[in-house]
């Protein structure tokens, strides 16, 4: 009897040591609720966050009654304590009478932080301009507003990318059409290029594809090999499902290729993506071909060409939308993005380790 019960025991060992093996290792990965609707503004939409260069990490987004509300600002706030208690958000741009969207702060190594942002001249964003304010004290006090795209349909939403040369690549688009639930096929995005010698950003060429796309995302492989990830065009829900678009640039970024559809899936909504110091991919984004859930982060160690990793950040019955993720300086990344019907924003902070060592995706 003594001796069954041992074999038994032994077994039951055996079995709870295989499954422990089997189970995926518990990397943590830290989320936040930054903001809801108790802060200043009920909606709250396309956010960013930039480290500043003293290591402050900084949040702006747009907020108001709605998406197309004329009242909507830019509202901008920084982290005060570890984890999770920033500033009060304040007005950081507000053009009266028009709605203000889709910040974008971008502090320069020269330390000038810069604000993008969209403001609306037209019931829709086809109708856009870009503005852009300075900020010589670490984005503590702001210059007045400028133009910086005159083109009707530009606008801004990604962060901006240093080049090895030291030129600044801001991600633009130009949206077409005057539906709020469908763009044409004629929306494509482009870049504008910051010339240190002359001090002016110019327009790169357009990049077009088969449904049109938008909202780009860039990373810089080697000086003149660039990758971009573009937000698919078109409509929304099952009838519209499609993939992530895709551009390279083999001359630094002056010129792009025409966009191409990926294998990776996309609801028409926005991405973003990280380069590490080490040479790997991090993307984020909707791993649907029509819904805004899961949120999503995946690692390519081989230049976009392949995503061995993948694990979900954010699922379930709601939507996540519009991630902006940056790798701080101590290799953490940082991601936030919107939810529970554009009232909250999330940030989600975690190592490679939280991604690679949840498993390779299927």
């Amino acid at each position: 009897m003594l001796r069954n019960t041992f074999i038994i025991s032994a077994a039951l060992m055996i079995v709870a040591s295989i499954a422990q093996a089997q189970e995926k290792p518990a990397i943590t990965i830290d989320t936040y609720r930054a903001f809801g609707s108790e802060h200043v503004g009920i909606y709250k939409h396309p956010a960013c966050i930039e480290e500043l260069a003293d290591g402050t990490l900084y949040i702006s987004y747009y907020g108001g009654a709605g998406e197309y509300d004329q009242n909507t600002a830019v509202y901008g706030s920084r982290l005060l304590e570890e984890p999770n208690t920033w500033s009060k958000p304040e007005i950081i741009a507000d053009t009266p009478f028009r709605g203000d969207g889709n910040p974008v702060i971008f502090q320069a190594p020269d330390g000038v932080v810069w604000l993008f942002y969209n403001t609306q001249y037209g019931p829709t964003w086809s109708e856009s301009r870009v503005k852009g304010k300075v900020s010589y004290d670490g984005a503590k006090t702001w210059s007045d507003s400028f133009m910086v795209a005159f083109e009707q349909g530009s606008m801004v939403r990604g962060k901006v990318l240093v080049l090895n040369n030291g030129d600044y690549l801001l991600p633009m688009y130009d949206e077409k059409g005057s539906d709020r639930e469908e763009m044409t096929n004629e929306t494509a995005s482009y870049f504008l290029r910051y010339s240190q010698e002359t001090k002016t950003w110019e327009p790169t060429n357009k990049i077009y594809s088969k449904i049109g796309n938008l909202q780009p995302q860039v990373v810089q492989i080697s000086d003149d090999h660039l990758l971009a990830y573009m937000r698919r065009a078109g409509g929304y829900g099952p009838d519209h499902a499609g993939f992530m678009v895709q551009s390279e640039s083999k001359d630094g970024g002056y010129t792009w290729s025409k966009g191409v559809d990926t294998d990776i899936p996309n609801p028409n909504s926005a991405v973003d993506l990280v380069r590490t110091p080490e040479g790997k991919i991090v993307l984020v984004y909707n791993d649907s071909g029509w819904d805004r859930t899961p949120l999503t982060v995946a690692i390519s160690e081989d230049n976009g060409k392949t995503y061995k990793y993948k694990r979900h950040i954010g699922g379930g019955d709601n939507t996540y939308a519009y991630p902006y993720m940056i790798q701080t300086r101590d290799g953490k990344f940082h991601c936030i993005y919107t939810t529970n019907l554009r009232t909250t924003i999330m940030h989600a902070v975690f190592d490679e380790k939280s991604i690679t060592s949840w498993g390779a995706s299927e």
